[in-house]
């Protein structure tokens, strides 16, 4: 595509896709294949050396998750962009270039429960420690500080609460204290809010949700910015010092604003190997065509269901940042104008025992784990997602006893609320 500012829509169905050159087919090729075969011995060694750019082995990098990564680092407003097996792989492969044993990150405790328990029990074996704060206060971000802080981590609109988070005082924080601030953007998606925008140098995505759209594609992202001085304060060797696996070649000083996503690639993804498939990579390019359409219908449907529930009688509360009620509502004015996304909780009035009854007597929704999905999901989150959880870390994390995870897919909304209707009904008859 050429220098001209497209909106986005047009760049979700046209960056990094176009017409094959060796066939013309208009659609995205799937390249389902290991390895490439090379011109001749010099050109294999110029790519083992990282001095061309090409294909070595699909581990690496494939034409099919290349393009992927191409349009997820447009649409993101980033510099570059690296695909993975999932969200959780992107997790451990975007802190991989920055943490050494004994170092620390600082995250918000409004996460998703996988990921909390990702980084209270699992990141310790790396030798990797997570101090667990609450994000509403900017300022304890830097309290948590301490000399071996290497990131900061937060979603911008949280899951399961749908809390949002003040991005920019946070980025700010981060940027004195001359640490990355990474943003999980899974539940808003570029169309919602772009993190880069207000400071993240960072941003992770669960592409299996809302990108792909249908529930059929597992795969996650990491999107550098590219706006990051890796060479402050020493601080991160991987990215600005000698890589003794490729004869000290320093990635900063070779690729400048690419490095962090050429380690990703060449160190993180050759050595962790959580490659994504390129049939994956294929089914959300599909997905991210659509990507605006959908997330408009997401959030009008959702707003809908939240005003209803907001009323019901057997409901104790809502947390929806799209109603002028919610503490949230200014910050998804400022950070996502276009809508409070459509995932979001609420309370049941009975607690765990009604929570239980409400998903088992659904029709329309599919009760299951996942979020970001075109059909209307249902999840009691305390009883599933966050059951590795103590109670006080549930609650902490918005996942209380009576707390249901809703997540409003496309239908007509009308139905979506009949559905809730009934399941309520039965529940608490």
């Amino acid at each position: 595509m050429s220098d001209k500012k497209y909106g986005f829509e047009t760049l979700s169905v046209h960056a990094g896709a176009s017409p094959d050159p060796a066939t013309g087919a208009r659609a995205q090729p799937i390249y389902q294949t290991t390895a490439y075969v090379f011109d001749d011995a010099d050109h294999a060694a110029a790519l083992f050396n990282l001095q061309t750019v090409g294909f070595i082995y699909s581990r690496l990098t494939n034409p099919t998750n290349a393009a992927l990564e191409t349009r997820l680092a447009t649409l993101e407003g980033g510099r570059g962009c690296t695909v993975a097996s999932s969200g959780h792989a992107a997790q451990v492969l975007a802190l991989f270039p920055l943490m050494s044993p004994g170092d620390d990150i600082v995250a918000s405790s409004r996460l998703y429960g996988g990921s909390l328990q990702q980084m209270r029990n699992t990141y310790p074996k790396f030798g990797w420690k997570a101090s667990i704060i609450d994000a509403d206060t900017p300022d304890n971000f830097k309290r948590a500080l301490t000399p071996k802080t290497k990131a900061f981590f937060i979603e911008s609109l949280a899951n399961p609460g749908g809390v949002i988070s003040d991005l920019e005082p946070i980025a700010r924080i981060a940027e004195e204290a001359g640490v990355p601030l990474i943003v999980d953007n899974t539940l808003a998606t570029p169309w919602l809010c772009k993190p880069i925008d207000y400071g993240a140098t960072l941003v992770i995505h669960s592409t299996t949700k809302f990108l792909s759209g249908t529930g059929t594609s597992m795969g996650g992202a990491v999107i550098d910015s590219g706006k990051f001085d890796w060479t402050r304060g020493g601080r991160f060797p991987s990215l600005a010092g000698p890589e003794p696996a490729y004869h000290g070649l320093n990635f900063y000083e070779s690729f400048g604003d690419m490095a962090y996503t050429f380690h990703s690639h060449a160190v993180g993804l050759r050595d962790l190997g959580p490659s994504q498939a390129p049939f994956n990579a294929w089914l959300t390019m599909l997905g991210i065509e659509t990507l605006g359409l959908r997330m408009e219908r997401h959030c009008a449907n959702a707003l809908k269901v939240a005003q209803y529930l907001e009323k019901h009688p057997a409901v104790a509360w809502v947390n929806y940042a799209g109603l002028p009620t919610n503490k949230y509502h200014a910050l998804h004015k400022k950070y996502l104008p276009k809508g409070a996304g459509s995932v979001f909780t609420f309370g049941v009035e009975g607690g765990y025992e009604v929570g239980v009854k409400v998903v088992d007597s659904v029709e329309l929704f599919s009760h299951l784990a996942n979020i970001g999905d075109a059909k209307s999901l249902i999840i009691h989150p305390a009883s599933t997602t966050h059951r590795q959880l103590t109670e006080e870390q549930r609650v902490a994390a918005g996942a209380g006893p009576d707390v249901i995870r809703l997540s409003i897919g496309i239908e007509t909304a009308e139905d979506i609320i009949a559905d809730l209707e009934q399941a309520l009904a039965k529940a608490t008859s």
